[in-house]
């Protein structure tokens, strides 16, 4: 008999003995119940010590790795290894899964830890970037990913006693995280001094910041905060595996095998060295400990679990025992006895009590073991060795009988005869040796036919054959105990075996796949009694088939628990078990055999158990009893829907071409046509592959979907609308149980599924990015919240959806076959079931993951294929119509009963209140009771029912029925042939809709006069249909053939039919009868056309090539037009009638003269003077604008010329309807396309008067009827087209300032280089040269002057400990917008500059910042909702996204208190350029500078992201929410005005559209505002302002102002709107202009900055007044009514600034930057006293000693000196041509030094009156100046230079002083040098591309602070000659901090920016005294 069905026994996983010790950490617990919960193979075992019983999870599909215990200790959190691994979260008291995270790690999961209060999980993956994860774990839902670090991460923890803080460890590193937002940012653990850097291995978190961590050398280091405290050294003389913390304390366990215990200061209690215990071993390591009360867990490597009680702590209790780490291969059964013998690669042999569930004797050998056996007497044990020999033990006390060694190779199978007298011996060297038990294992025979090494043996009953199995997959026969090969087959046929473990034979054929022969089964072994075999292989799966089964393919039962190979199988002696052992997992499984009989009472084992894919994937070949699949269901199943060109990728295919094709678009493009068209009608719906998609809303409309359109149809006043959001065709649809919303799946590459409102037809949701190829099946739930979805791609992929949020909520793997349809239970949201191809399934939601349970059949049936199914009214009551026309009944997954229903397959079902209605094939609608016990009523659809109010006739009775709905009195039917039905309940039909059947539909033709039109398809018929207001179908004719094209004569009384075969017909037009029909080609007719006039001849064109002529009146064919050399695709008449136009496949246009058929020559130019009757080709000069971009790709099928010559339509492969300007000439003409037909449009054609435009879908079967309506006449609707595509030529305007704007490149801190071109060594890789003044440490000598001179301070010298931002002078205005905003009612403003955000008090200037970003800020905004007072969001630059702490990011804080609420990291690479909040303050929308500018919803507080989209392919500038809404934003940019809504998680764009406005172009749009009822306002370069009424432009406010309008601003409380622009100061005209709410009054505002232009970047209006960011980096504040302005903020305009300059005595500074300027600043008053204006960049800036004087030097040579109290020029004077780039009074003001980049300095003698001749310069400097210190007797001057080195000269002769010792004399008046020993700890290790720019000492000389290219301050001790000095570093600038110095009594330290043009002011924190 042929295993056709999967044997009806069960094996139950009783015991599981081991434990994963090795590669693995903290994996072992006490729960609640004081069980023992770890794991081994792909297992979770729950261990109940009391009870010594085991329960298992098996919910894993490989190895698991790690495990976490909840905190309330009940569930367990377990993570796998594998390609997609998964992390499972389960009950270890029901062993049920909760909650399944899956789709993000790879390879595997490492580490895993809970949260405090349990809600939180994070993993670390096992990737090349070991991936920390945070999750949502109930939801299933991913928080937030970062990267974790370079190397392995062995421990994560979560600080317990902070939120939000998590502590990682690993190959040498700790990590400190922070979370918050959406961002986890590491810092890593300071090892500094306290202990050397090393592996950590495992860590524990305590109280106030506190962490012990265990390391690799067996200390344990304590951490608080991030840094290193103390360690305490050798707590174990080995590395910590594992560290636990308990009520009491901490236990550790290290590798040494001893368990310490310490309190909770970690001071140490106790210690137990499990080595010197009873059980102990040497080289026992611990792997994990716990600690509860008065028991401690210890798992150990070698796969052990000890339990020892706190009070007898030397005698540890041995509960668990398994192999250690090596292979596990060897496995006998005791033959009397319920034993296993099973020996492994770590040389041990075990023997196991299957009874008392325990390990018995243990005995260890000296080689790996591979084989075992035991005689039948059960005294003798046989062990094959890895080494060639094999050793007999006596069982009882596991004493050596014999150990015989003659062979090389392992041994790999041995076995004793039944009769016990002979060992049957299998080496790998391909020989069986034989033995005889009596002579003390005497050779006696050697089999050797194989050349393989041997496999598997089986002695036959009476031990007279042996059989063998080889590595080459032979099998031979022996005959013993001689050895001699047995060849006669007839000779075995009557052997009984004794046993059966061979792999390869007649009996076992069945456990191979159908079409395999890979030998990748390891063990089998038979139960003849039973008549079951069990195998076991490399997939970890054991299997039960029928013994025998020998057909190729049998039905088996599988069961998982093993990870990868399963090595050996063996039923036990009374074959109540079955054992397994597992390969790598070194693992032995007992199985409880249930037999059959048992089985009944075996169904209520614990629901994981129940049956989860044990019954196997069926073989058909075998099914003979299975009926023959349904042609129908066959057909369906084949269809794939895969695209060719899906229209996702059609924007990145159109990139691609327009670059191949830059250079061929010379001409002006032709604009698009004026008219539109807009869909009127559809003709179609879609039944032959889809079914339950027709439906009822609440007011009784229809709704249902045929090509890509969703219709709503009204049968009362017979008119449809549409919704258009599809881009391919609709699958499947379902209708919201309480709305009228409906739910629609599509065809796609990410298919995409809508939630659209029937009333609005808008979309609510779009749902996307878990599918492939198309979504087939869709459900909501009973409450309407949310939507399972199912996908056809290979996996039939499950999804369940919050479709509100657009959320996925879980996801899973289907099957294989296709799935028809899914169902969510009416009373359990969690619940659903899948019914497909031999497919039932019942599913339950676990977190991310559902889990599946196959439908029970039992005995009462076969698996069938489902087409339908229901829910009935309990929540375990289930119904399911099959393919052969039974209705199954299910309760809970088990099949109570079945009930014939109908001839052939049940396509739709639907539960009323009280019962049930069914459709099937047999085209009868049956209603049943609420049980199906009874059929209540049948209706049988056909032609004799139909009511006289059917819109058209129905084609055949009994169609096959694809959906049935019921309401309002009626029941509604869907049939395959595409008509829709109303079922009166007393009988009647009424026709409603229809279209063509399956089969394309290519023949199109309207009539001449009439509002008619025909069809014909390959469904073999001809229709003819109304198109006006009645809308159905007038006349149908089926044919003896297909069609693919007809055409009504010019009188209309004639209708040609061209088919198929080669055949046409004539037919009369009214009554369709035959008149006349011709057969003369072989191959389709393509074309058919009558002449125009009286229509005297018939041209017909086929796919041969060839165009016949016909003489209508005589019938006969009068001419051939030959010369096409490919199929012929279009023909047309000339208006005479004499000429014929053909167009070829090939893409030939040819012309014929009539009625001969000779070939013309008709020059391009001419073509279009030649009237012609009608233009339906796609060739020629006239239309070549109508071939896209990408026309390589996709055909253009069909075009169709208006008959007044204005318009042409097309139609593509693709789908799209396109109208274009006729002539269409040049390439890629302008067009407006409409999207509805799914695929391709096979043809269009306007009607007689070109009110219609009628087109017919190839595949789709659809035909649709669009109005045409010219410009002006029509109202504006959402139906209106895409404009075309191609971005227009022209360009958007230009000004300089956007230009810099949008070519913007932002350095990232990270990656800056060094600002100034310096080369050379630097100084910390310079070689030291050995100082001559090492004098020895106590020396009479005088003692070394100081370095430097401390004059101007009194007090006692203290050391600066800190220093904190007070003050900074600069805001971001140059290249960022919208940045300044008030605050607190006007009192405060807020800005940014450099990566600071400042509040800044208007009325006292008194700052405050924020400082938590770690580079610069490019926008900010503030949250206006009430709710969220003072919430700011900014967003700052960063560098590629992947999510570690350099990735671009948002903060959301709290302007006041400075908390961060959020953080955002962001997939925006580059940077975020804009940010916007919401209405309700609970999104935040933002821009990134990544090329795709892509546009990403946040909803931030919970770090979610929501919705992201690529915005435009050039710079936006500014998306900002529309004040009134959560849901639509407008976007700006270069050439860009985008208007978008956001539904569910997907984001709508339409662009504007410029049409209605004459010869409006599409500027540069740089600014948006907003008004009531729907209008949009933008800023354009050209100064215009564009007002938008939903997505049209309807009106230009012309001028706005003179130059780009940069900002603008929507006051919430009035609607009044502020501009601000670039703009010259005039009368009457301002920068600023206050507008009423529609924009057509204005008032204009001057700002007075003396600026020749003002360009306004920011702007913000509060009460009474208008706040001003400029250009020029000030803000200003302009009063409404007196129009005055007070400047807040002061900058210097353009950077660096490279001058600084302190006054001796006051609190002042001075600056001086590339902007020209030299600005005075007040520390105290925070303000600007005094900016001149120089003309020329400056460079330098100094103060003369009393402060009376100030020298500049400028960038081009010349210098400078004023009178401070004047500010007049004392002197100037240019000697150089290039840089200054220091200057420096002597300390005796006699001197001025001027150091420049022509490697000079110069001297000039300031007593010799304002002259400023030159006294001496030095010579050979190397390289150009940096900076210049005075000694303080102004004698020397010491130069630092661009080569890093350091030149000290005698002043003021110059000369180079180069002696050491004298240099080392000098004592300095200042220090502002970065070179020389004494500041060479200033240099960081990561200095390869950046430099220290500056320096400068405090006036007490002790302490040093600089300024680098990172843009960090640094505070150091002066002097530092130690490489990589220790410091304190402080952020805020932007890349390049260019100068620093302290301001006179050390008080305050001024550091300048190069790239952010800002002043930082730090105040100085002294060390106490």
């Amino acid at each position: 008999m042929a295993a056709r069905s999967a044997p009806s026994c069960h094996l139950r996983l009783e015991w599981v003995y081991g434990y994963r010790g090795h590669q693995c950490r903290n994996n072992l617990y006490y729960t609640a119940a004081k069980e023992i919960v770890y794991f081994v193979a792909g297992v979770g075992v729950v261990y109940s010590p009391r009870e010594h019983r085991q329960k298992f999870y098996r919910g894993h599909s490989d190895d698991i790795i790690s495990l976490a215990l909840h905190p309330e200790r009940v569930l367990v959190a377990t993570g796998q290894v594998g390609k997609e691994p998964y992390i499972c979260v389960w009950d270890s008291y029901t062993v049920q899964t909760v909650s399944v995270l899956k789709d993000v790690h790879t390879h595997g999961v490492a580490c895993l830890a809970f949260d405090l209060d349990g809600q939180r999980l994070v993993s670390v993956g096992l990737d090349s970037k070991n991936a920390v994860c945070i999750w949502d774990w109930k939801r299933g839902k991913l928080l937030s990913m970062a990267p974790g670090h370079t190397d392995r991460i062995f421990d994560v923890s979560w600080d317990l006693y902070q939120p939000n803080r998590l502590v990682s460890c690993g190959v040498k590193h700790i990590k400190f995280w922070s979370f918050c937002g959406n961002a986890l940012t590491p810092k890593r653990g300071v090892f500094g001094k306290t202990g050397d850097l090393q592996t950590i291995l495992c860590l524990a978190c305590a109280r106030d910041e506190v962490t012990y961590s265990g390391a690799l050398s067996g200390d344990i280091y304590v951490w608080k905060g991030i840094n290193l405290i103390r360690t305490i050294q050798g707590a174990h003389t080995a590395g910590i595996f594992s560290m636990n913390a308990s009520e009491e304390g901490f236990a550790t366990g290290g590798r040494d095998g001893c368990v310490r215990l310490w309190d909770l200061t970690f001071k140490p209690i106790t210690v137990i060295d499990l080595r010197e215990t009873d059980q102990g071993y040497k080289g026992l390591s611990v792997r994990s400990v716990c600690w509860r009360s008065d028991h401690i867990l210890v798992g150990t490597q070698d796969s052990e679990i000890f339990e020892i009680v706190v009070h007898e702590r030397n005698k540890p209790f041995l509960i668990m025992q398994g192999h250690c780490e090596g292979e596990l291969w060897a496995l006998a059964i005791h033959p009397t006895k319920p034993l296993a013998v099973t020996g492994s690669d770590d040389r041990s042999v075990r023997l196991w009590s299957l009874v008392d569930h325990a390990l018995i004797a243990r005995c260890n050998m000296e080689e790996p073991i591979r084989c075992a056996a035991v005689n039948v007497d059960g005294i003798h044990l046989a062990l094959g060795m890895k080494d060639g020999s094999f050793t007999v033990l006596r069982v009882r006390d596991m004493t050596e009988v014999v150990h015989v060694k003659d062979r090389k190779e392992a041994i790999h199978e041995l076995k004793y005869s039944p009769d016990g007298t002979h060992l049957a011996v299998g080496c790998n060297d391909g020989s069986v040796d034989i033995y005889g038990v009596a002579q003390r294992y005497k050779k006696v025979g050697e089999c050797v036919g194989s050349l393989s090494f041997i496999t598997h043996l089986d002695w036959s009953s009476d031990s007279r054959y042996l059989q063998t199995n080889d590595g080459a997959g032979r099998r031979l026969f022996y005959r013993m105990p001689g050895g001699r090969e047995v060849t006669n087959k007839e000779e075995i046929k009557g052997v009984h075996w004794a046993s059966w473990t061979c792999v390869s034979g007649l009996e076992v054929n069945g456990i191979r796949p159908k079409y395999s022969d890979i030998n990748d089964i390891n063990s089998v072994d038979g139960n003849y009694i039973g008549q079951v075999l069990v195998t076991a292989d490399d997939y970890g799966i054991v299997k039960l088939f029928r013994y025998p089964c020998l057909r190729k393919g049998a039905k088996f039962k599988k069961y998982i628990g093993h990870s990868a190979h399963v090595t050996n199988v063996r039923w036990s002696h009374d074959y109540q078990w079955v054992i397994s052992i597992g390969g790598a997992d070194h693992s032995v499984f007992q199985w409880k055999f249930i037999p059959e009989r048992k089985l009944k009472d075996a169904l209520h084992i614990a629901p994981q158990e129940s049956l989860v894919d044990s019954n196997s994937d069926e073989s058909d070949s075998d099914l003979s009893d299975v009926p023959e699949l349904d042609s129908e269901i066959e057909q369906e199943t084949q269809l794939t829907y895969r695209r060719q060109v899906y229209k996702e990728d059609l924007p990145q295919l159109k990139e691609q071409y327009k670059e191949k094709q830059k250079t061929d678009t010379s001409k002006r493009r032709e604009r698009a046509p004026e008219n539109s068209i807009r869909l009127h009608f559809v003709h179609g719906y879609r039944g032959y592959d889809c079914r339950s998609n027709l439906f009822y809303t609440q007011i009784g409309e229809i709704v249902y979907h045929v090509a890509a359109v969703g219709v709503i149809y009204n049968r009362q006043q017979n008119t449809q609308r549409f919704y258009l959001g599809h881009d391919d065709d609709i699958l499947c649809l379902a209708v919201h149980p309480v709305k009228d919303y409906v739910a629609t799946g599509q065809v796609g590459r990410d298919p995409s599924i809508h939630i659209w409102d029937t009333e609005t037809i808008k979309p609510l949701s779009v749902l996307k990015g878990c599918h492939q190829c198309g979504v087939c099946a869709v459900d909501f739930s009973a409450d309407g919240k949310r939507l399972a979805s199912v996908g056809i791609d290979d996996g039939h992929t499950v999804v369940l959806w919050d479709w509100k949020r657009g959320e996925k909520l879980s996801a899973t793997r289907g099957s294989k076959d296709k799935i028809f349809v899914v169902k969510m239970n009416p009373c359990v949201p969690d619940k659903l079931i899948t019914a497909g191809i031999k497919h039932m399934k019942f599913w339950r939601r676990a977190g991310g993951g559902l889990i599946g349970r196959k439908g029970y059949v039992g005995t009462l049936g076969k698996n069938d294929t489902m087409m339908c199914a229901v829910y009935g009214w309990t929540e375990e009551m289930a119904f399911s119509g099959t393919s052969t026309g039974d209705v199954c009944i299910w309760r809970d997954i088990f099949l109570v009963k079945t009930v014939k229903a109908h001839d052939g397959p049940v396509f739709s079902m639907h539960a009323l209140e009280k019962g049930f209605v069914t459709g099937g094939k047999d085209g009868i609608v049956a209603l049943w009771d609420d049980s199906f016990e009874r059929c209540l009523k049948t209706y049988a659809i056909k032609r004799a029912a139909l009511a006289p109010g059917s819109k058209g006739l129905l084609l055949e009775d009994n169609p096959s029925i694809r959906a049935i709905a019921l309401g309002h009195g009626h029941i509604l039917v869907g049939t395959k042939n595409g008509e829709i039905l109303e079922v009166d309940k007393s009988g009647p039909i009424t026709l409603l809709v229809q279209g063509h059947m399956e089969g394309e539909v290519w023949g199109l033709a309207t009539h001449p006069y009439l509002p008619i039109c025909a069809t014909v398809s390959d469904d073999k018929t001809l229709r003819i249909w109304d198109l006006s207001p009645s809308h159905c179908m007038l006349a149908v004719r089926k044919l003896k053939k297909g069609g693919r094209c007809c055409c009504f004569s010019p009188d209309g009384r004639a209708l040609a039919v061209g088919l198929s075969d080669g055949s046409f017909l004539l037919t009369n037009a009214d009554t369709l009868e035959d008149l006349v029909s011709f057969h003369h080609r072989r191959d389709v007719i393509s074309d058919i056309r009558f002449s125009p006039g009286s229509g005297k001849y018939l041209a017909v064109a086929s796919h041969d090539g060839f165009t016949d002529i016909y003489h209508v009146a005589s019938s006969k064919r009068v001419g051939v037009c030959k010369g096409a050399a490919s199929p012929i695709t279009h023909i047309d008449w000339d208006a005479r009638g004499k000429l014929l136009q053909v167009n070829t496949g090939a893409k030939e246009q040819l012309f014929f003269e009539a009625p001969r058929g000779k070939r013309q020559a008709v020059p391009g130019a001419e073509v279009e003077k030649i009237s012609w009757a009608s233009w339906t080709g796609v060739l020629g000069l006239c239309c070549e604008g109508i071939w896209p971009v990408i026309g390589e790709v996709t055909d253009v099928t069909a075009c169709c010329l208006t008959n007044d010559k204005m318009v042409l339509a097309t139609g593509d492969d693709l789908g799209f309807v396109k109208l274009f300007r006729y002539p269409a000439k040049g390439k890629c003409g302008k067009f407006k396309r409409y999207m509805a037909h799914s695929v391709h449009v096979t043809n269009v054609r306007w009607t007689y008067d070109d009110s219609m435009l009628v087109t017919l879908g190839g595949a789709d079967m659809s035909l649709m009827v669009w109005t045409n309506e010219v410009e002006g006449c029509r109202e504006k609707g959402p139906w209106d087209s895409e404009e075309s595509d191609a971005e227009s030529e022209e360009d958007g305007g230009y000004d300089s300032d956007v230009m810099r704007e949008s070519e913007v490149s932002y350095t990232i801190r990270a990656f800056s280089t060094n600002i100034r071109p310096m080369f050379g060594t630097k100084p910390h890789l310079q070689q030291k040269e050995p100082s001559v003044d090492e004098r020895p440490p106590v020396s009479r000598a005088p003692p070394q002057p100081e370095k430097l001179q401390t004059n101007n301070v009194g007090k006692k010298k203290r050391p600066i400990e800190d220093l904190v931002l007070e003050l900074v002078f600069g805001y971001r205005g140059r290249d960022c917008r919208n940045n300044v905003h008030y605050l607190n009612d006007g009192d405060d403003i807020i800005y940014h500059t450099a990566s600071i955000g400042i509040l800044h008090n208007v009325a006292t200037g008194a700052q405050s910042f924020y400082q938590e970003h770690n580079d610069d800020i490019l926008c900010l905004t503030v949250n206006q909702h009430p709710k969220f007072v003072n919430i700011v969001a900014t967003g700052q630059v960063g560098d590629a996204a992947d999510m570690s702490a350099t990735a671009p990011s948002i903060h959301i804080w709290d302007a006041v208190n400075k908390q961060t609420l959020s953080v955002l990291r962001c997939y925006h690479s580059k940077g975020v350029c804009s940010v916007s909040f919401s209405a309700t303050g609970k999104l935040l929308l933002s821009v990134g500078l990544d090329p795709e500018h892509t546009v990403t919803i946040w909803r931030w507080q919970e770090g979610a992201k929501i919705a992201s989209k690529a915005g435009h392919n050039q710079r936006i500038f500014v998306a900002e929410f529309r004040p009134d809404s959560d849901s639509q934003f407008v976007s700006v940019g270069v050439k860009h005005v985008k208007f978008w809504t956001l539904a569910g998680r997907a984001l709508l764009s339409k662009k504007g559209l410029l049409s209605t406005l004459g010869d409006a172009r599409m500027q540069t749009m740089l600014a948006v505002a907003f008004g009531a009822s729907n209008l949009t306002f933008t800023g354009a370069v050209s100064g215009d302002v564009c007002v938008w009424k939903e997505h049209v432009l309807c009106r230009v406010v012309a001028r706005a102002h003179t130059g780009p309008v940069f900002a603008m601003y929507t006051t919430l409380r009035d609607g009044l709107i502020v501009t601000g622009g670039k703009e010259r100061p005039s009368k009457e005209g301002g920068a600023v202009k206050l507008w009423d709410q529609e924009l057509r009054r204005c008032r204009a505002f001057r700002l007075e900055t003396g600026q020749v232009t003002d360009c306004v970047r920011s702007v913000c209006r509060g009460k009474g007044k208008i706040l001003v960011g400029t250009k020029n980096a000030e803000i200003i504040e302009v009063g409404e009514k007196n129009a005055a302005c007070s400047i807040l903020v002061h900058g210097h305009v353009d950077g660096p600034i490279w001058g600084l300059a302190t006054h001796p005595s006051r609190d002042f500074f001075l600056s001086a930057a590339e902007d020209g300027t030299v600005i005075l600043w007040d520390i105290a008053d925070k303000k600007m006293l005094n900016k001149v204006n120089l003309g020329h960049a400056a460079r330098t800036v100094c103060y003369s000693p009393e402060g009376d004087m100030v020298a500049i030097g400028m960038k081009n040579g010349e210098f400078l000196i004023l009178l401070v109290s004047s500010l007049k020029i004392w002197g100037k004077k240019r000697d150089r041509r290039c840089a200054i780039h220091d200057i420096r009074f002597s300390p005796d003001s006699r001197f001025l030094a001027v150091g420049s980049s022509e490697k000079s300095v110069d001297f000039y003698d300031l007593s010799l009156g304002p002259t400023l001749n030159r006294v001496s310069y030095c010579r050979d400097i190397p390289s150009f100046v940096i900076q210049m210190d005075f000694s303080a007797d102004s004698r020397y001057l010491q130069v630092s230079t661009g080569c890093y080195k350091r030149h000290v000269y005698e002043v003021p002769s110059g000369r180079h002083l180069v002696d050491p010792a004298a240099i080392n004399r000098i004592t300095w008046a200042t220090w502002t040098s970065i070179l020389g020993n004494e500041v060479l700890g200033i240099w960081s290790r990561h200095a390869e591309k950046a430099d220290v720019n500056c320096a400068c000492v405090s006036h007490s000389g002790i302490s040093l602070v600089t300024g680098d290219d990172f843009g960090m301050v640094k505070l150091f001790d002066f002097p530092c000659p130690e490489k990589f000095a220790k410091h304190k570093r402080f952020l805020g600038h932007s890349p390049h901090v260019t100068n620093i110095r302290f301001t006179s009594g050390d008080r305050h330290v001024i550091s300048a920016g190069g790239d952010d043009c800002s002043l930082f002011v730090w105040r100085c924190v002294h060390v106490p005294h």
